[in-house]
């Protein structure tokens, strides 16, 4: 684990948005712990939210979703939110934390939600890799969370991790919101097409920069433009070739070229999408 923060990478031509990242383990709101090298060494910056926002600009990158995944995160995001222009917020309980999912937790991220700054309910969804929460317990967290998306009328943002037949059935099963976001989508060329077919945004991260990643490159390759989004996951999931540092929105327009190479299109044109697909999604900035 390099101690080291990545150097900010070339300008983009045009601006972009950061759709998922977790400003308060950056900026050490949430502890890390003596095992999370990677949030302990973007903690040990020292950096702020304002100066995060700022070095993201540089790079043009100039909007973000920060996003909960506990009650705590929930409403330091909202908070936040509240008080930069250039921030949204996403609440929610996630699959690992689901047996926290209590119904008096699920009626605070549903009153975070109705706030017109918090604009995903998420991230929520099925986690099969970590066994930190039962499956009944997080499938059960998912579809109260899917309602609360549906009554607010804010999107869906998506965990899923070794799940994805599983998740797509409880969307299928009890009827997704009018949008849904698979955060750090994982899924090969023929989950790609099942989530175009239903009208999903499939949010690419880091891993689509990495060597081992074809399938996911194929996705991005199979995944209509109109229905994609970029996102860092900050301050996990760096792209090549800061694996092994810490990310942050700066390191967004490392992903978009690789997006942009992948689907042989204009690095402007696709950044110009993403921020028409990113108001399609959490509504106008």
């Amino acid at each position: 684990m390099s101690r080291e923060l990545p150097v900010l990478p070339e300008p983009l031509p045009a601006e972009v948005f950061d759709s998922h990242c977790h400003l308060d383990i950056m900026v050490g709101d949430r502890k890390a712990s003596s095992g999370d090298q990677v949030a302990l060494t973007a903690q040990a910056a020292g950096a702020s939210v304002e100066a995060i926002l700022a070095d993201a600009r540089l790079v043009g990158v100039t909007r973000l979703v920060t996003i909960g995944y506990d009650l705590r995160s929930s409403h330091w995001g909202a908070e936040v939110a509240a008080r930069h222009a250039d921030v949204y917020a996403g609440v929610a309980i996630h699959p690992n934390e689901a047996h926290a999912a209590t119904p008096e937790t699920l009626a605070e991220i549903e009153e975070l939600a109705r706030l017109p700054h918090v604009r995903a309910v998420g991230e929520t969804g099925l986690d099969y890799f970590r066994d930190r929460a039962s499956r009944d317990d997080q499938h059960a967290s998912f579809r109260a969370h899917i309602e609360i998306a549906k009554r607010t009328g804010k999107a869906l943002v998506i965990h899923d991790r070794d799940a994805h037949d599983d998740v797509l059935g409880v969307l299928a099963d009890q009827g997704a919101p009018d949008v849904v976001v698979f955060h750090s989508f994982s899924g090969d060329g023929e989950m790609a097409k099942k989530c175009a077919d239903a009208g999903y945004f499939m949010s690419f991260s880091g891993p689509v920069t990495y060597k081992n990643a074809e399938y996911l490159r194929e996705a991005a390759r199979v995944a209509p433009a109109e229905l994609i989004l970029v996102e860092t996951d900050a301050p996990y999931l760096p792209p090549t070739p800061h694996r092994g540092k810490p990310n942050a929105p700066y390191l967004i327009p490392l992903t978009l070229r690789c997006l942009a190479d992948v689907k042989g299109v204009d690095v402007t044109d696709l950044a110009g999408t993403i921020m028409t697909n990113g108001e399609s999604a959490f509504g106008a900035w």
